[in-house]
């Protein structure tokens, strides 16, 4: 029996799911008579079949998609599987961000419910692509509402769980940089073998007349021949040379310059080792066979391992912010990258000219061990720069500076002194505090100081956007009593507020300052402060 209040989540556009669905049937109809008459899996009519197949299956997982959610719990249904989870073992339903292209214009939001036992899960239903989906927010509402009267929320807000924030996954960080050490681990054992062969080639004597037959490949053969015709392409294309009766071969792949240099009519020489023409010289040209030397194969390996401490930081910050909120804001990788890059100027070097002993010469081992202080240095100043810094902590207690000084700090909502959000800087020392659109006085909005109380400062969180940088710092006011976010670096932050405290006190001289409240940054179980952009309805 159901009840009013319980709630179904459904996809939406079904009638357009179900008619991929009856494409994906046709499809594969049609894909399996062509193979099985034809014989032939790669004809292009068995081809589109099985593609309309492949679109079909994934419209049928998508059209029967089910959640609902009662005085129980949460009910999940697949096209594979059912699952339900009871509100006692649910912590917190909260909003996840994804991006469904590269360039981040989309967001893709979807509903996950957070376990108690510290594992989260993502709901099929409700989804959503725009940011403010009616929609979406209704079902997110009432699945919340039904939480709150039948469970024991942790959160009484919407905490919301993007890529930058510590709740998002590293599992495909950790794969991926495990397939970069891989192939790493490829290219380097591969050094020997190409130092070997590059060494062999260079050292192989000239055959004789008393080489036996079985030793000849390990020896440099000598065949004249004469150029039939040539074929010169782009550098990028195939230019061979053809030889007069095919012989000693019919045609050979060079390269541009040479297919240029050489003309119809050449008599040649080729050399050839192991079977291959190493080597074509003629009146004033010659063209040897590009040898791939041991310090390639070194190079790729140290640019795979460097390429790998990319998700491999991103992993380490990760761990490193475990006892963070979930929807709190990771530092930034990119002081990582850094370090990476300045490990790339002094190892690759090293790995080019010293693949197979890097440490055999003194000259070699004083570039290493200054390489790799170098290093050490650039990863602690990297740990540094990526720690968690909490509200409390931020900087700022240096003198402030005369004049005029223009900060870089946004507020995140529209207001009657920031129409549309054109602010990017706060101005602040001669005069009252005004947002500008940029470091000028052009186009300045006044404060208006006496509105606008500070409730408290905090990290930035998932719900703030992407657009706020990863290492600034969230002051929630309240402007009148309307909530609004102020975003800039701590330091800056800190300034920005003491400078409006001094203003609404320079206005109301008797009225005492209001005490400023810091949210800790390392308590995950405490309720976080409100997502204004995500409020729960009133009715909930």
């Amino acid at each position: 029996m159901t009840t009013s209040s319980d709630v179904t989540c459904r996809p939406l556009r079904e009638r357009t799911l179900w008619l991929f669905v009856g494409l994906g049937a046709a499809g594969a109809a049609l894909a399996a008579v062509r193979v099985a008459y034809r014989g032939d899996l790669l004809d292009a009519w068995a081809a589109v079949g099985l593609l309309l197949a492949l679109a079909g299956v994934a419209s049928l997982h998508q059209v029967t998609a089910r959640v609902s959610a009662d005085a129980y719990g949460v009910h999940c249904r697949t096209l594979l599987r059912r699952r339900s989870v009871p509100w006692a073992d649910i912590a917190d339903v909260r909003v996840h961000l994804g991006h469904t292209d590269g360039s981040r214009t989309r967001e893709a939001r979807r509903v996950g419910l957070a376990l108690r036992d510290g594992h989260s899960r993502l709901l099929p239903l409700p989804k959503s692509w725009a940011p403010d989906d009616p929609d979406f927010r209704a079902e997110l509402d009432a699945l919340r509402t039904l939480h709150r009267r039948h469970g024991a929320p942790e959160s009484s807000d919407i905490r919301v769980v993007s890529h930058r924030t510590a709740g998002s996954g590293w599992a495909g960080s950790l794969c991926l940089c495990g397939l970069l050490l891989a192939g790493a681990g490829v290219a380097a054992w591969r050094v020997p073998d190409t130092a070997s062969y590059a060494a062999a080639w260079r050292t192989a004597p000239a055959c004789t007349a008393e080489t036996p037959a079985g030793l000849r490949d390990d020896c440099l053969t000598t065949v004249p021949a004469v150029i039939a015709r040539t074929e010169a392409h782009l550098p990028e294309q195939r230019s061979r040379l053809y030889f007069t009766d095919s012989r000693p071969l019919a045609r050979l792949d060079v390269s541009s310059q040479a297919a240029r240099d050489f003309r119809s009519g050449d008599h040649v020489e080729l050399t050839v080792w192991h079977g291959r023409v190493m080597q074509v010289a003629g009146e004033g040209h010659v063209w040897r066979e590009h040898i791939t030397t041991p310090g390639s194969p070194a190079v790729v390996a140290a640019v795979l391992a460097l390429a790998a401490g990319g998700p491999g930081a991103r992993v380490l910050l990760r761990l490193r912010g475990r006892d963070l909120p979930d929807d709190e804001v990771l530092p930034s990788a990119l002081p990582f990258a850094g370090a990476l890059a300045g490990t790339a100027l002094w190892l690759l070097p090293l790995c080019y000219f010293h693949p197979t002993t890097p440490l055999s010469e003194p000259a070699s081992i004083a570039w290493a061990a200054a390489g790799s202080l170098l290093t050490l240095g650039m990863l602690a100043r990297a740990w540094r720069a990526t720690r968690v810094r909490a509200p409390e902590d931020a900087g700022g207690t240096e003198p402030p500076e005369e004049g005029e000084v223009f900060l870089p700090a946004r507020f995140l909502e529209p207001t009657d002194y920031n129409p549309l959000g054109f602010g990017t800087h706060i101005v602040i020392g001669d005069g009252p505090p005004a947002v500008t659109p940029g470091p000028g006085r052009f186009g300045a909005r006044r404060i208006p100081v006496g509105r606008l109380t500070v409730r408290t400062v905090r990290r930035a969180r998932g719900g703030d956007g992407d657009t706020v940088p990863r290492s600034w710092h969230i002051a929630e006011l309240d402007d009148a009593g309307h909530p609004i976010r102020l975003a800039a670096a701590p330091a800056d932050l800190n300034r920005i507020i003491r400078e409006l405290d001094s203003a609404r006190a320079a206005r109301s001289p008797g009225r005492p300052a209001e005490p400023r409240r810091t949210t800790p940054a390392r308590h995950p179980r405490e309720p976080s402060i409100r997502n204004r952009e995500a409020r729960p309805a009133s009715g909930s």
